[in-house]
């Protein structure tokens, strides 16, 4: 089982995830077959999972964008905390690592919450601005060197209050300018802009692989 987290202690990071966070046996059992793939460790953990599920609660959201969804795991954890009626639209390229995720989403009774565009991210963000769509909440965790055209076209599609999360804000070396890898140098500058911008208020989350939020002023 894949415990990718900042947390330094194994046995913490097994307590937070296993005994803290309130899982569903099928959000397990997608996590195990994830974890067992040979890019498992692109899944998010446990505990940012609850965290997206009671970010989309917290301000009432019935509109979610995902990009980047991989298995499901963190399109499951939104889309169930969604409403009745609710929507979360998942940008995806593969139709692989997607199919696993179709798999869950019935089961979990929650496919009809989830329009899945299979197309390159920039493209479908694109169409949904030129379709004058509008979201509550956006979740990007795709790949880093976009993220500055994901966070952009984030903006364009959230309401006023809305919020988006970014993944993978605080990998391995991102403080130390001179051994900084590639991932951290495409997230580095993103934070910055981030925490700069006055389009929105803005705060890290030491949680899990690091999370970048930003409320739309």
């Amino acid at each position: 089982m894949s415990l990718k987290s900042l947390l330094r202690s194994e046995e913490l990071a097994r307590y937070v995830h296993e005994t803290l966070v309130q899982e569903t046996e099928l959000q397990r059992r997608l996590r195990a077959e994830t974890a067992r793939l040979r890019v498992g460790g692109m899944q998010i953990s446990a505990d940012q999972g609850a965290f997206l599920a009671f970010l989309v609660r917290l301000i009432g959201a019935r509109r979610a964008l995902e990009v980047g969804t991989f298995t499901g795991y963190s399109a499951l954890c939104i889309a169930q905390a969604l409403p009745e009626g609710g929507e979360l639209v998942a940008c995806d390229i593969s139709e692989e690592w997607t199919a696993v995720a179709r798999r869950y989403w019935r089961e979990a009774g929650v496919a009809s919450r989830i329009t899945l565009r299979l197309a390159p991210a920039e493209e479908t963000l694109a169409a949904l601005i030129e379709e004058g769509a509008s979201f509550d909440f956006a979740f990007i965790d795709a790949d880093k060197e976009s993220y500055d055209a994901y966070y952009e076209a984030a903006l364009a599609l959230l309401r006023p209050g809305g919020l988006v999360a970014l993944d993978n804000m605080l990998p391995e070396g991102v403080w130390d300018e001179a051994g900084r890898g590639p991932m951290g140098r495409a997230v580095h500058p993103v934070s910055l802009k981030i925490r700069d911008d006055p389009r929105v208020d803005a705060a890290p989350a030491t949680i899990g692989a690091g999370m970048m939020l930003a409320r739309k002023r």
